[in-house]
């Protein structure tokens, strides 16, 4: 071998033992579950795909470098690879290696494999655990952690960015990943951190909760099958075993009848007493493919499930009203989800599928009240805005400026459905004789026999099943068992809708 030809082997030698001493290093117990950030990168990408970029990289100033160097690849693991065949990129903080902090080569990692995921068109997860910016870079530290808040704005909307609080964080750490579309929380991080770490607002947002890292990887995993990889495209398809379902037409229902699954328990979940409770999620899992989907801030807001799943192979948003919670009373809390909800599945070409019953709202206090026309305003905001294709389906009642904010055909539902049980009206008998026919309750001999009469007329002249549809409220009364063929059905006949929005530089939403 020529004398070049060795000198290139002993480096290439030295070069193969430095990488190995990274991959041992960063691999070596040291977060709060034992986990190194190449171990969560392993879990969440698939077998052999991870592809890094600048493990090498190091601080310029020795007074910060981390004294596991250069086995901790300064604090940060950054790349890409596939999940699931389709190309992720992803960061991953090493409380080990960041120290007192994130300093600026450290932040500059981040910024590359940032702009590239959003060059590339593709999805960013961050992996999260550690404090905010270096204390001994001062304030240039903290400017470097503003490049990562600022690139991850620009990219909102764009491509998915998912969030994965793994540890404890202060700082500045803390917001970065609330500026993603969705965040990952394991249980146990709040209390991790001694009050110092996730503020309780944060632990609110966060889309999903997990007892361990690798069900929590596990998760990030599943969710990326629901997203495209950016908003110039649709959601993959996944093809199912689950048969269709019924179909309105005795013909076809006969022909198909050997592939398709009854959805007949459909007819049985909803009471016919307006104020009785239910579980709405017996529905979904009765209408999505394979019963199967998975819940978004499912620890709060109860008034609304707002879920992934999918309708024949296609991923839909499910927006669903819970009556089993506070009768289905609108809330707050509820609202403000739903409408973040709708505008992330809007941003990703995800369908809408909206189930309603609900009253009107019901406000205890002039601050309550407050709450809820805001947060309905954002409501009306999300779906009004929305240009993906959006089905809503009446079960029960449908009351108010709460119904008008369940994706109406008022505010621009592309098809309006409603059960023989629907009950679409400005509210219900009793409060509408109640302040329309005060005079006349008032002057009656027998108020109560007068009440009880003119309830009943109102009741048949407004609130019986087909007033919607008689009067283009709805496009059609189904049967409740024919609701899965329909909007499979629906949802691919819409699947090629276009709607140019108007010229503008961005919405003002209500905040």
């Amino acid at each position: 071998m020529a004398d070049g030809g060795r000198e290139m082997a002993h480096r290439v030698a030295d070069l193969d033992r430095v990488k190995a001493a990274l991959v041992e290093g960063s691999g070596a117990p040291g977060s709060r579950a034992g986990f190194g950030a190449r171990d969560r990168v392993d879990l969440l990408l698939d077998e052999g795909s991870f592809v890094e970029t600048h493990p090498l990289r190091r601080h310029r100033d020795p007074r910060c470098a981390s004294a596991a160097a250069p086995e901790d690849a300064d604090g940060v693991v950054t790349g890409w690879g596939t999940v699931q065949g389709r190309t992720t990129f992803v960061y991953a903080l090493d409380s080990r290696g960041t120290g007192s902090g994130l300093g600026e080569t450290h932040a500059e990692k981040i910024h590359k494999v940032m702009d590239l995921a959003e060059r590339a068109g593709a999805p960013l997860v961050s992996l999260c655990e550690g404090s905010g910016a270096h204390l001994l870079e001062g304030a240039a530290s903290l400017a470097r952690y503003g490049g990562i808040l600022r690139r991850a704005a620009r990219a909102s909307g764009v491509v998915p960015q998912i969030g994965v609080v793994l540890g404890p964080r202060e700082g500045a750490a803390a917001y970065a990943p609330l500026l993603g579309d969705f965040v990952f929380v394991v249980r146990g991080t709040v209390a991790a951190a001694g009050g110092a770490g996730l503020p309780e607002a944060e632990a609110r947002t966060a889309s999903f909760l997990f007892e361990d890292e690798e069900s929590c990887l596990a998760g990030v995993r599943r969710l990326l099958s629901f997203l495209p990889a950016n908003n110039r495209e649709l959601p993959p398809l996944d093809a199912s075993d689950d048969p269709v379902g019924q179909s309105n037409d005795p013909v076809s229902r006969n022909a198909n009848r050997s592939r398709s699954r009854s959805s007949e328990r459909l007819r049985e979940i909803v009471p016919r007493e307006p104020g009785r409770p239910y579980d709405i999620h017996e529905v979904i899992g009765e209408i999505v493919d394979d019963g199967a989907y998975m819940e978004v801030h499912e620890g709060w807001g109860s008034g609304f499930v707002c879920a992934l799943a999918r309708l024949g192979g296609e991923a839909v948003g499910v927006v669903a009203d819970q009556p089993r919670s506070e009768r289905g009373v609108p809330d707050a809390e509820g609202l403000r989800k739903a409408a973040g909800f709708v505008t992330v599945c809007d941003a990703f070409n995800i369908p809408l599928v909206t189930l309603v019953d609900t009253p009107d709202f019901v406000a205890g206090s002039p601050r309550e009240a407050g709450e809820l026309i805001r947060h309905g305003a954002g409501l009306l905001y999300a779906y009004g805005n929305a240009t993906v294709p959006r089905i809503s389906v009446v079960l029960r009642k449908a009351h108010g400026a709460a119904y008008l904010m369940r994706d109406s055909r008022a505010i621009g539902t592309d098809l309006a459905l409603a059960w023989p049980t629907n009950e679409i009206a400005v509210t219900d008998a009793e409060t509408a004789v109640d302040v329309a026919f005060r005079r006349d309750l008032a002057e009656s001999d027998d108020p109560q026999i007068t009440r009880e009469r003119l309830v009943k007329q109102y009741t048949a002249r407004f609130l019986h099943p087909y007033y919607g549809a008689e009067h283009g409220l709805v496009d059609d009364v189904i049967d409740p068992a024919a609701t899965r063929g329909i909007l499979v059905a629906a949802l691919a006949t819409l699947r090629t809708k276009q709607e140019d929005p108007p010229s503008r530089k961005h919405g003002n939403p209500p905040l």
